[in-house]
């Protein structure tokens, strides 16, 4: 499946069974992505990681970061926002409860991108807006 296949078929708000479909791709290239740089698609990642933004499911920040995580290409490609569809406080206190080493490295970086003036103008409504515009 590619990223124009995946946007027609669950769109950028999957809902149910085809968010779980998103997070098995989503999972599956991370995997992808992991073993060799540039074997994982990132614009399907990226998507995904879109979709998963949208549903605002704090459960799914980790998932989103192991993506992000996965390689230079997809650090690149997968904006540091995308954790954030709970919301940016919501987030950083999921994380911050999380006893994992990856949570306190995202947490790191959304902390070190927030001070950097990254999150100046972020509401979960305006980055919504914006990635379907990017989309449509």
């Amino acid at each position: 499946m590619d990223e124009d296949e995946s946007l027609r078929r669950y769109g950028l708000h999957p809902t149910g069974a085809d968010l779980e479909e998103v997070r098995r791709l989503l999972s599956a290239h991370t995997r992808l992505e992991r073993r060799v740089q540039g074997d994982g698609d990132t614009e399907l990642m990226k998507l995904c990681c879109v979709q998963l933004f949208n549903a605002g499911n704090l459960e799914d920040v980790l998932l989103i970061w192991r993506a992000k995580a996965a390689g230079m290409d997809a650090g690149c490609s997968i904006d540091i926002q995308l954790l954030c569809g709970g919301g940016l406080d919501e987030t950083r206190a999921h994380l911050s409860k999380q006893h994992l080493s990856e949570a306190a490295a995202a947490l790191e970086q959304l902390n070190r991108c927030e001070a950097a003036g990254d999150f100046k103008y972020f509401s979960v409504d305006a980055q919504s807006a914006q990635y379907a515009a990017y989309y449509m």
